[in-house]
């Protein structure tokens, strides 16, 4: 019997689907690293730092102007003054003084100043949302206590009034490439499992009909026993001979030649 081929190229479809599972895979790879790189490595330091409570000692606005840096178009930078606003706390963690600042961002911008505000053009804005910060906590905290953050081993002469990041920046940097990873695992794998069923089915499929053809085939030509085929050469062998007897029978009378007798003659 001749070797069933099956066809073992993907569809159009089938790889389109694959090539999307690729893409899914690379990206959910690429994504990890960026991700990991840029948001996971600080959001665990920030993980770090322990929660503590903490009472305002003094608020203390230095002398001391600093710079930074504003924007006000495409290609229009400029720079402007605002005051230091100084909070000192006390933590109970350490039991020690220690200077409160808004969150990791700022603590690395300015780490001498509590409050770093949104640069403005204007100098006296920067002013003025410094002096509101001051006014707040001088009369609405005050001595009451309140949670913060410390870090013995890294900083511990600064608190945190809060966290840039906190656990769900660290799930979402693990979430989303995770997904589109197993996303893309899962689409190859189901695409390749299915064309090989594909395969297996159109195999058995022609395995089948091959046997079908064969059987009726055979079917439709039984085969002639010795007996049966010696009695048909027979009767051909014995018509022969007969029809070569009557051929002379049938001879026609224009080859006849007339008998001479010699007895006439004379």
């Amino acid at each position: 019997m001749a070797k069933i081929r099956v066809s073992s190229e993907y569809s159009e479809a089938e790889d389109k689907s694959i090539r999307l599972g690729l893409f899914l895979i690379a990206c959910g790879i690429l994504s990890l690293f960026i991700l990991g790189f840029c948001w996971l490595s600080p959001t665990l330091h920030s993980l770090q730092s322990k929660p503590a409570n903490c009472t305002v000692v003094s608020v203390l606005r230095p002398e001391e102007m600093f710079e930074c840096v504003f924007t006000c178009g495409l290609d229009c930078r400029g720079t402007s003054l605002y005051p230091c606003l100084q909070i000192f706390v006390n933590n109970s963690e350490s039991n020690s003084v220690a200077l409160l600042h808004f969150d990791e961002q700022q603590l690395v911008l300015n780490p001498k100043c509590s409050y770093v505000p949104p640069c403005e053009r204007d100098n006296q804005k920067n002013r003025d949302s410094v002096m509101w910060w001051e006014e707040y906590f001088n009369k609405e905290v005050n001595s009451q206590s309140f949670t913060c953050f410390f870090n013995q081993q890294r900083r511990p002469d600064d608190v945190l009034w809060r966290r840039s990041h906190d656990a769900g920046v660290l799930l979402h940097c693990v979430l989303w490439p995770t997904v589109s990873l197993l996303l893309g695992t899962l689409i190859v794998l189901l695409t390749v499992c299915a064309r090989s069923l594909a395969a297996r089915a159109e195999a058995l499929q022609k395995r089948k009909c091959s046997y079908e053809v064969c059987r009726d085939l055979s079917a439709a030509a039984p085969a002639a026993s010795p007996s049966e085929r010696g009695a048909v050469a027979k009767a051909a062998g014995s018509e022969a001979p007969a029809d070569a007897d009557a051929e002379p029978e049938a001879a026609s009378p224009l080859f006849d030649v007339p008998v001479r007798r010699r007895d006439r003659e004379h």
